[in-house]
């Protein structure tokens, strides 16, 4: 944290945290230099025509138009450009994609949220627009104009299906090579113009809205809430109207309601649960010949064990949340876990309580973990 990286330049990410994060943008010039070695054309368009991934085609040619993929390298070659193409959670089927993403370690794990890539023809973009969340933007292969404002304006042009600003109002110009990074804080007004054929990296993160954060509350408090009582009348009497809903049922219906409660236990289990809940498209590939408890306990002490890179693990305290569920685990093996939350590998479980092994093999007959080579 205090010591400079190339990411920023000079600036640590302590500074950067301080000076910049959602308060104003950054532009850092040779940030990742290596960007070259970690995705090329050829590997993205292989992902765009995965139907295990999420990819959107834009293409500019005779008015704004948008698909959603799978989409072959033929199709993509015949399109009339200009056009783009871009591919969400990268990081989930690139292992160099995964690493790359993980430089951004400086900001919690729960924030992070993908890595997506695009590719576009000269000209190619996706229309001046804003972000509701902060995003990395980070230079591939050609170069790209990146025009920026902030503006109150947020108008978007009807009738698109892409989301396009009605007025857009750049108050600062630049143009990114390859390993050039720009930040930019939520609701930054933002247009990329490729100058031929170009790829940029996008670290994106997650900035729920409060309605649906308190959506998925409510739906995570009904699995887990428990009333007691029922709905009784004993002293009911005759009313005037009998369709009418009696303010002695309201009140009764009231008082039942008032005792719904919840405590910071339980928003940190619907925290743990949700954030690491893996996306609708996420599946996981469990081993075809797992390995005993004893077998793998063995191994595991000799080797070392990992998290899959489809996995997150979160953890509050001595509570730990692998894919969705609430992780229970021995709380003397709590430091070794944090570890393997923080750096997603173990290299030294030797000294871990048989209950944990258990909980780990568990996860690894799920393909949620393996072992490291």
């Amino acid at each position: 944290m205090k010591t400079p990286t190339t990411l920023f330049g000079q600036l640590t990410a302590e500074q950067f945290l301080a000076e910049y994060w959602q308060k104003k943008p950054l532009l850092v010039r040779g940030a990742v230099p290596d960007i070259g070695q970690i995705l090329d054309r050829d590997e993205l368009f292989a992902l765009a025509a995965d139907e295990g991934m999420e990819s959107r085609f834009v293409s500019q040619a005779g008015g704004w138009q948008m698909r959603h993929g799978p989409f072959s390298q033929r199709e993509l070659k015949r399109a009339p450009k200009p056009w783009t193409v871009l591919v969400q959670s990268v990081n989930l089927a690139s292992a160099r994609a995964e690493q790359l993403m993980r430089r951004f370690d400086f900001i919690p794990y729960a924030r992070l949220d993908d890595l997506m890539v695009s590719y576009a023809t000269d000209g190619g973009g996706v229309g001046p627009h804003f972000d509701n969340y902060d995003v990395f933007l980070i230079q591939g292969m050609g170069s790209r104009r990146w025009r920026i404002g902030k503006q109150k304006d947020q108008t978007l042009i009807d009738g698109l299906p892409v989301r396009i600003l009605k007025n857009f109002k750049p108050s600062r110009d630049w143009v990114l090579q390859p390993g050039d990074m720009l930040y930019l804080p939520p609701e930054w007004a933002h247009d990329g113009i490729a100058g031929g054929e170009c790829m940029t990296f996008s670290v994106g993160f997650r900035a729920f809205p409060a309605q649906e954060l308190a959506e998925q509350f409510l739906c995570f408090l009904q699995d887990h809430l428990r009333l007691p009582g029922r709905y009784r009348d004993p002293d009911l009497r005759l009313q005037k109207h009998p369709a009418e809903i009696g303010q002695a049922m309201i009140e009764q219906v009231d008082t039942l309601l008032s005792s719904v409660r919840w405590n910071r236990g339980n928003v940190r289990d619907f925290l743990g649960v949700t954030l690491t809940e893996p996306k609708p498209h996420v599946f996981f590939d469990p081993p075809a010949q797992p390995l005993s408890l004893s077998r793998f306990t063995a191994t595991a002490k000799r080797r070392g064990i990992l998290l899959d890179q489809r996995s997150l693990l979160l953890f509050a305290g001595k509570h730990f949340y692998l894919n969705g569920e609430l992780w229970p685990v021995s709380v003397v093996d709590v430091p070794a876990l944090r570890q393997l939350a923080d750096q997603r590998t173990l290299r030294s479980p030797n000294f871990l309580q048989p209950e944990t092994f258990s909980a780990l093999h568990a996860a690894y007959k799920a393909g949620f973990i393996g072992l490291s080579a």
